[in-house]
């Protein structure tokens, strides 16, 4: 990696124009109408660039949140650290934990809106903490060596060249192996995902500088990061032959990076079917998630928590230490592995 340790975004960046545009005028309007009972609130939200979903669980959890206010009569205004730790301790009798802490960040919101607007002057929520979560579990982490092995042995069967040769369909085929194998490389050398890939566009790879862009959205942040040694031949031919290759076989007009053989130009079937290719060269692959996550996990060896934070796109570095418990728990199936007790 290099370069400086960006973790905000620019006022040219790409990431800040796309995030505008996650909910249209219309849309906005319509939503405000829909949530009128909490009309500043939508607003707030709204600003903050939240997803209507998003914004309508924030909604929905102030108004039971309210509602709960009003049999304790507690004003909005008046609520103290406690009576937040009181509703926590009713709401975790009939929902689970996690939706408690759901709940919590709701509110959190909500009263960040109110001390902005200057209707109280401190955020009653913000120290409540929901202990006892389990954490999202973490796929089996890929080694090092398995991932870098599922990169440098991915090529077309040699029994298929002699065979098939031939045949019509061979030459898609081969094209797609070659799109495949550079699409491989972005998962394994740089940590990227469905979304990230899907966006790619030719502009984005910086060829002379050997360096990828990878555009932000609303849940990560961009960032710049360097190509290894090994990329770089078959991004260079995939680039400059096979993309052109591709588009001339389908008749595609395309701004995406990677062309797709079907009709369609969405990307995603075609990730769906390299995970099932993958996964028939080594049965441990299950998904791309998975090696995204065996990627961060291993860069956290290498790198500091915020290089890995800004590597992995993070917006938040709470999520990059996640991939620290896995790191610890890996190293405990490997203790026990190996020095059983008993």
């Amino acid at each position: 990696m290099s370069g400086k340790l960006r973790l905000g975004k620019t006022k040219d960046s790409r990431t800040r124009k796309q995030a505008v545009k996650a909910v249209n005028v219309t849309e906005a309007e319509n939503l405000k109408q829909e949530l009128k009972s909490q009309k500043e609130f939508t607003d707030y939200l709204l600003t903050k660039g939240f997803s209507i979903t998003s914004i309508r669980r924030y909604v929905r959890d102030i108004n039971n949140f309210i509602l709960w206010l009003d049999t304790e009569n507690i004003q909005v205004e008046q609520v103290s650290y406690n009576d937040i730790l009181h509703f926590i301790q009713e709401k975790k009798k009939t929902v689970k934990q996690r939706t408690v802490s759901t709940m919590v960040n709701s509110m959190k919101h909500f009263y960040n809106h109110l001390t902005l607007t200057e209707q109280i002057e401190d955020n009653p929520a913000q120290y409540v903490q929901i202990k006892g979560i389990k954490r999202r579990k973490l796929y089996q982490l890929l080694s090092k060596q398995e991932l870098e092995g599922l990169y440098h042995n991915f090529e077309l069967p040699e029994n298929e060249k002699s065979v098939f040769k031939n045949q019509n369909w061979f030459k898609a085929s081969e094209l797609a192996t070659k799109r495949n194998k550079v699409i491989l490389g972005f998962m394994i050398y740089q940590g990227m995902g469905t979304s990230e890939l899907s966006k790619l566009t030719e502009k984005d790879i910086k060829l002379r500088d050997g360096k990828v862009y990878i555009a932000g959205s609303r849940r990560s942040n961009e960032r710049t990061l360097k190509l290894e040694a090994m990329q770089i031949m078959d991004i260079m031919e995939y680039q400059l032959q096979t993309r052109k290759e591709l588009l001339e076989l389908t008749g595609k007009q395309t701004e995406s990076y990677f062309v797709t053989t079907g009709s369609s130009d969405r990307i995603h079937n075609m990730l769906a079917k390299l995970t099932e290719n993958i996964h028939k060269k080594n049965s441990k692959v299950t998904s791309i998630k998975q090696i995204r996550n065996s990627v961060i996990t291993h860069w956290l060896k290498l790198y500091n928590l915020r290089q890995v934070q800004y590597m992995a796109g993070h917006r938040y570095v709470s999520t990059t230490e996640g991939y620290l418990v896995n790191d610890l728990d890996d190293l405990s199936e490997e203790i026990t592995k190996f020095h059983p007790m008993g």
